[in-house]
This record gives C-alpha cells, structure tokens and sequence, in this order.
C-alpha cells in the first residue's frame, strides 16, 4: 500500500526570535536571536479528490503558528530553574544569579521545558496537530516538522496517530 506525505518548506516559512537555553544544570547560554526555517510533512491517506491535504491549508496553518513566534523573545514556561512571571505589562525572567525584564508584548511565553530546536519543532507540531483537523476535516496521519536553526543545524519531530492510539491503550 502507499504511503503518500506533502511537504511544505516554502521560503516564507520563516521566524525571527530570541531565545536562550541552559546547558546542563547551571548553564545559561546569553540572550542571542536566530533566523528560523520551517518544513512541514503531512503524511495520510488520499481522499476523495486524490490528495492527502491541500498545500495552500496546511501553508496557511504553518505561517499562522510561525507569526505567533516572529519577533518575539521565545521563553520556557516549564523549565525547573528558569522562573517566568507575567505581569500586565512586563515579564521577569530569572535564572541563578541573572534577571532579565522584557515588554509583555514582545514575549511569547511557551509551555515547554526549554526553547531548543527540538522543542519548538515539538510546539509548532502540536499547534498544527490542533488546527489542522478543524480545516482539513481530519486528522492527519503523521506530521513532521523540521526547525532550521542556522544553516545546516535543524531539529526534527514527528508525530504517527498509530503511536499516540497504542499508548493511549
């Protein structure tokens, strides 16, 4: 039986931000930006009208997610020493001896451990996995998304609906 994926890496899936991570416990790399690239793979079956997925749909869904993240500093909400609080304007941030203080609205506050490639490839991937059914009628069978750091450095993650059906058993 085929197997049948679109993939969707256009020149405009794209998104600036800063961010930092820790290293090992008590490392905390300084405050830096990159330029990300974004590729998406959506693997099903046909339907109806012989594709998986329309391109212009999931394109869409990408750019949306993508512009939630543009320009903004991208901060963990669940790391264990990294400690966020938003007020209704600004957003302190503290790690060890360091504090930082941003404007509310240049922050984008995620609920992940860290703010690496991988996890933003795992937090792009659920915010498709979210509104890809209600503009597709269903959800996808696999989904894949590669986040491009630097050139040459990208992380990948990928979702099957047959894993999350055998571990929800």
């Amino acid at each position: 039986m085929p197997d049948y994926h679109v993939r969707i890496a256009n020149d405009d899936l794209v998104f600036s931000a800063a961010h930092f991570i820790t290293l090992e416990e008590n490392v905390c790399e300084p405050l830096h930006g990159h330029n990300y690239r974004v590729a998406v793979e959506i693997g099903g079956p046909l339907n109806a009208s012989q594709y998986v997925v329309d391109f212009v749909v999931v394109h869409r869904a990408v750019q949306a997610v993508l512009q939630e993240l543009d320009h903004r500093v991208l901060l963990p909400t669940e790391h264990p020493s990294v400690h966020v609080v938003a007020g209704f304007q600004e957003v302190e941030v503290r790690f060890a001896d360091r504090r930082w203080i941003f404007p509310r609205s240049d922050c984008r506050l995620l609920p992940l451990a860290s703010t690496t490639a991988e996890l933003l490839a795992q937090h792009i991937g659920r915010r498709l996995r979210e509104s890809l059914p209600l503009s597709v009628g269903a959800r996808p069978q696999s989904i894949r998304v590669e986040v491009e750091e630097s050139p040459g450095h990208m992380a990948v993650c990928t979702w099957r609906a047959e894993i999350e059906e055998a571990s929800k058993s």
